[in-house]
């Protein structure tokens, strides 16, 4: 095996997220603008070159790759990276293939993807109301999702829905949220909003979740928990349901000092930090024919201590807006 890749810092980077399209069937207020322009296809890398690129990564030794969006599923032959990628499960090279959705398309999709050996999935998922979905997601529709979780359920996929804490918009439900997920068995994360994208000021919509968590403190007993699963994501168990509730706190802690991952856009560029704009042109050195563990190598040997987010700054809009181009671990 490969030396494996060490950032400045110690960190062995063993977690890979990877855009696989600027696209999505919703424009969610907080993502993206209504009418949005998207890349030329002939900047985004082609699912061959993803695939490869991905393989480079696990050869130097990353073990969990997460496929992004925007929304993944609406990739055109999507499945064929699944399928390609599925090989190095299979080797024991890499040991989770997973995905973050908003789940418009798991009903087509979650076959396959059990198939390919995913076990679980995050799913962007910020109420419970129809029209508050209809109106945050612009174009999306709650029964399509809502039946997309019951196929990847069905399918035998662990569910993990991801929910973007918005003040004056779904402070209501944080309670709905809780019941309905641990009725069906999902895990629930809450986010902090993020100010990443083209979509304007966002304090005016952030809810920090140290109030969201003393709200659920002021009805239930919460007791902290060490597990990790390679994401930013800090958990508590619920003493009096046995549910576990992640939080993801941007804003309000660092999680910094244990970042095992970075992140691959659809054209190919490498983001060490999310909250930094350094970045490698990976496209370029594999379509040159370059030396790519090289320029991974040397990308890596960038990765700063930590992100520096900025409400001020605007980042790469569409490839990494909502998700943290959804965060969750």
């Amino acid at each position: 095996m490969q030396t494996p890749l060490i950032d400045p810092y110690q960190r062995a980077i063993t977690y890979l997220r990877i855009s696989v399209t600027d696209r999505c069937d919703f424009r969610c207020l907080y993502c993206m603008a209504e009418q949005m322009t998207f890349l030329p296809k002939a900047e985004l890398l082609t699912l061959e070159e993803m695939e490869r690129l991905c393989t480079g990564f696990i050869e130097l030794g990353v073990r969990k790759l997460r496929v992004t969006g925007g929304e993944p599923l609406v990739r055109r032959n999507i499945m064929d990276l699944f399928r390609g990628l599925s090989r190095h499960l299979a080797s024991g090279a890499l040991e989770e293939l997973t995905l973050t959705t908003n789940g418009s398309q798991l009903a087509k999709y979650a076959e396959d993807l059990a198939a390919c050996g995913v076990r679980r999935i995050n799913v962007s998922l910020d109420t419970l109301d129809d029209a508050k979905f209809a109106h945050i997601t612009r174009w999306g529709r709650l029964a399509q999702v809502m039946e997309g979780i019951s196929a990847a359920k069905a399918a035998g996929l662990r569910v993990k829905i991801n929910t973007v804490a918005l003040k004056g918009f779904n402070e209501d439900e944080l309670f709905p949220l809780l019941d309905w997920c641990r009725a069906e068995g999902h895990d629930l994360t809450f986010i902090e909003v993020m100010p990443m994208g083209d979509t304007g000021d966002r304090l005016d919509q952030y809810w920090s979740l140290r109030d969201l968590r003393r709200t659920l403190g002021e009805r239930f007993s919460l007791i902290p928990l060490a597990e990790r699963t390679g994401g930013p994501a800090r958990y508590v168990q619920i003493a009096e349901t046995g549910q576990k509730i992640g939080f993801i706190t941007p804003m309000t802690h660092n999680f910094c000092e244990s970042c095992n991952r970075v992140r691959l856009t659809c054209t190919g560029e490498l983001y060490m930090c999310l909250g930094q704009e350094d970045r490698a042109d990976l496209r370029a050195i594999l379509r040159d024919g370059g030396d790519l563990e090289a320029a991974i190598r040397d990308a890596i040997g960038r990765k700063p201590k930590g992100h520096d987010f900025d409400y001020s700054r605007q980042q790469v809009a569409g490839q990494m807006p909502r998700h943290m181009s959804h965060t969750g671990g």
